[in-house]
């Protein structure tokens, strides 16, 4: 007879009730889907991200479907933290008591904007954990250019780290040449797990127009044609250092949820499938426990790094 599958996961000190997380911006702050599906049953929500004022974001187009996946180049428009505060908090605050981990996505041009966030987001109730938004591939200021430095991310990392007590979470670039490098800066600056991978800078071009697509030029490709690159990287980095991984790119189902945890995740973020389905996390999270139920996986974590430990021990 086989045992009901344990879904719960642990990402340092938090513990979720199933490893599936709303990836930032894929599903506003919660509220805007709320009338199509069940929020509540989800491990975590990561909000859209957030800064001290608000953003307008980039000039359109700025979404484009392509091969196995899409480019958007939304430039992080967000209503500042004081909207944030007075207008979105409580709805989350109210999935936050009904077992929904809210992580809220920071966002900053320099490393004072990230303290004064991180300080006015540990002040108030309802937040399980921030995450620094190092690596935004189309934004002009910041974004991206911290991510690929190391000494930035470490410097950023641990200024955050000494403004608040909340668990902090860091989103690595994959637009680098040493993943392992940049991952390793954060956990010395004071990371309790890092985010990985946010998207492929990319861009796309309309022969018969003879136009870019996208109104930025440049934007993030995201959806299944990155999986691969995910996976490699989670690997790559659980291999080599001991600090807790939610993996996302390209997760459509509940297998592929199985492929990040081998490769050394203890959570996902599920983003792109957001955008073609409202439902797709709880389509996802029960394909995930009926391949639980048929492989007799009785607990979900313990397969976490499997693959990543084999790789040490053949030092792969």
């Amino acid at each position: 007879m086989s045992v009901k599958p344990d879904l719960t996961c642990r990402i340092g000190n938090l513990v979720a009730r199933n490893p599936i997380f709303a990836a930032s911006g894929t599903y506003g702050f919660g509220e805007e889907l709320a009338d199509y599906a069940n929020i509540g049953k989800l491990g975590g929500l990561v909000t859209k991200g957030l800064s001290l004022s608000p953003r307008p974001g980039n000039r359109p187009p700025r979404i484009c479907e392509t091969m196995s996946g899409m480019l958007n180049s939304i430039g992080l428009a967000n209503p500042g933290l004081d909207i944030f505060i007075r207008d979105k908090l409580p709805y989350l605050q109210k999935i936050a008591d009904a077992g929904c981990l809210v992580i809220v996505n920071m966002y900053a041009e320099n490393r004072q904007e990230f303290v004064d966030l991180s300080k006015a987001l540990s002040a108030v109730s309802g937040i399980s954990a921030l995450e620094l938004n190092l690596s935004c591939p189309n934004v002009s200021d910041g974004g991206m250019a911290f991510g690929v430095d190391p000494g930035a991310v470490f410097r950023i990392t641990q200024a955050v780290r000494e403004n608040t007590n909340l668990p902090l979470w860091v989103k690595l670039t994959p637009n680098v040449t040493n993943i392992v490098e940049i991952a390793q800066a954060a956990l010395q600056g004071g990371a309790d797990a890092i985010s990985m991978i946010n998207t492929l800078l990319a861009t796309a071009i309309d022969a018969r127009a003879r136009k870019f697509r996208l109104g930025n030029i440049m934007g993030g490709l995201s959806g299944p044609a990155i999986k691969p690159v995910a996976l490699r990287m989670v690997l790559q980095v659980s291999k080599e250092l001991d600090i807790p991984i939610v993996g996302m790119g390209g997760i459509t189902g509940g297998s592929d949820i199985i492929e990040f945890f081998l490769a050394g995740a203890c959570a996902v973020q599920i983003g792109s499938a957001n955008l073609m389905d409202p439902l797709a996390m709880e389509r996802i999270n029960a394909e995930l426990f009926d391949f639980c139920l048929e492989e007799n996986v009785s607990k979900l974590q313990d397969l976490s790094g499997q693959l990543a430990a084999e790789c040490r021990l053949q030092k792969i």
